[in-house]
């Protein structure tokens, strides 16, 4: 009888050490699989600042170029200008770069009177840009700020294949 509960009793201690291996291999298993989503979504984010993936969403108006008010025009017309005329060979300067663009980003959002469908699709063209001069205002490095200048340019030019 002794060595029946004897045996009882170190089943129910591996049971439940069982038990709380399983559960703790499930919260590990839960943070695991939320890391990996989290790392997915910033390496998703981050590879969007690079490339122009939002050209897959936007649309033309019946195969033509949308309206643009003449400000919004013009404040592109600054930012390309900014980015032909602007030094970038220090990390400094491309920061300073950032901040420039970020001036004239926010003047053509003040001054944009675009309504309705032309201005939705302007938020397509307008949000990656948003995100990419706030990604180089913060880059660590010379290589890092270079491609974000250059993607940044490729989006800014790609305004006149939309609008006019």
């Amino acid at each position: 009888m002794k060595h029946l509960i004897f045996a009882i009793s170190i089943l129910t201690l591996v049971g439940c050490k069982d038990g709380k291996n399983q559960e703790n291999a499930k919260k590990t298993d839960a943070i695991e699989q939320t890391t990996d989503a989290t790392e997915d979504r910033h390496h998703d984010h981050a590879s969007n600042l690079y490339d122009n993936s939002w050209t897959v969403d936007i649309e033309m108006n019946k195969g033509a170029k949308w309206k643009a008010n003449i400000e919004t025009t013009v404040g592109v017309e600054k930012m390309q200008a900014l980015l032909k005329t602007q030094t970038t060979t220090s990390l400094e300067e491309y920061h300073q770069l950032a901040n420039k663009l970020n001036e004239d980003k926010n003047s053509l959002i003040q001054n944009c009177t675009m309504k309705g469908p032309s201005h939705d699709n302007l938020h397509i063209w307008l949000m990656p840009l948003i995100d990419k001069i706030g990604a180089l205002s913060e880059a660590k490095t010379v290589e890092e700020a270079s491609k974000l200048k250059h993607s940044i340019e490729e989006n800014i030019n790609a305004y006149s294949d939309y609008f006019e």
